[in-house]
């Protein structure tokens, strides 16, 4: 706007920019931004928050195609630095900041959604720990994850709640809606686990039209949330933060993903 001669009295002037401040929050924020930062933001960066990081320099956290980044500005604000910051001791500052300002509020709100989700109860209804799973049919590292956390959910500790996608395979769809829409769900996936390799579950093409649609807003879900790989799972930590593991998680990171040790 500032390319036009203003022909406005300043009091007037000044109730217009305050218009537009208002109606375009993100130009005027974009604009606030010195050119180094902007040469980021130009390249798909989306800034979340920004912090006072050591060396007098200014820290960024934001995220790119749905994954997180951070960068800092150095002091004289003409150049960036992209990556992770370290002490003197080794440890990483940067985990920290993209943990409280990207990762933790991405994984409080996805924790919402999928609440809110199309998902089928492998457990006992009563079991105090929630533990959320993107499960394709098709999925060997879903079967394996589903056996490691078998003696949690049989001890009545756990209730893994799996939001059926179907991604992998060309019949992962079929599978999965037969298995969501079938009378009792939680039997369907209890058959699909046990004939896991030798190819799952019939499909039954019946209940496959009837369901199609629950498993699609599920793959919009899983998509929407950046997520790449199965099983990909949210669950709470100690602390009640929500945390997210995607792939199928190690021997020793089940403990913290359960709840507790191992029944």
């Amino acid at each position: 706007m500032q390319r036009f001669k203003p022909v406005l009295k300043p009091s007037l002037l000044a109730i217009a920019m305050a218009a537009t401040t208002l109606s375009m929050p993100a130009l005027a924020q974009s604009q606030q931004h010195p050119e180094a930062v902007q040469q980021l933001t130009d390249r798909g960066v989306t800034i979340v928050e920004n912090f006072e990081a050591p060396g007098g320099m200014t820290g960024y956290v934001g995220t790119m195609q749905g994954r997180p980044v951070a960068f800092y500005l150095t002091q004289d604000k003409e150049h960036v630095v992209v990556g992770t910051m370290l002490n003197n001791t080794g440890e990483n500052l940067t985990e920290s900041k993209i943990q409280e300002l990207v990762l933790g509020p991405q994984n409080e709100k996805a924790w919402g959604q999928l609440e809110k989700a199309d998902w089928v109860r492998d457990g006992n209804a009563d079991a105090p720990v929630i533990v959320y799973t993107f499960t394709d049919p098709n999925c060997p590292f879903c079967h394996r994850f589903r056996q490691a956390a078998e003696p949690w959910i049989d001890a009545g500790k756990v209730q893994l709640r799996h939001v059926m996608v179907g991604i992998l395979k060309q019949d992962s769809l079929p599978k999965a809606a037969t298995i969501v829409g079938a009378d009792n769900p939680r039997a369907a996936l209890k058959e699909n686990q046990k004939n896991h390799g030798e190819g799952g579950i019939s499909v039954d093409r019946r209940i496959v039209s009837a369901n199609a649609k629950r498993i699609r807003e599920n793959n919009k879900l899983m998509s929407s949330l950046g997520l790449t790989a199965t099983p990909s799972t949210y669950y709470k930590d100690d602390n009640g933060a929500i945390q997210m593991k995607q792939g199928a998680p190690r021997p020793g990171e089940m403990e913290a993903i359960m709840g507790s040790p191992e029944p």
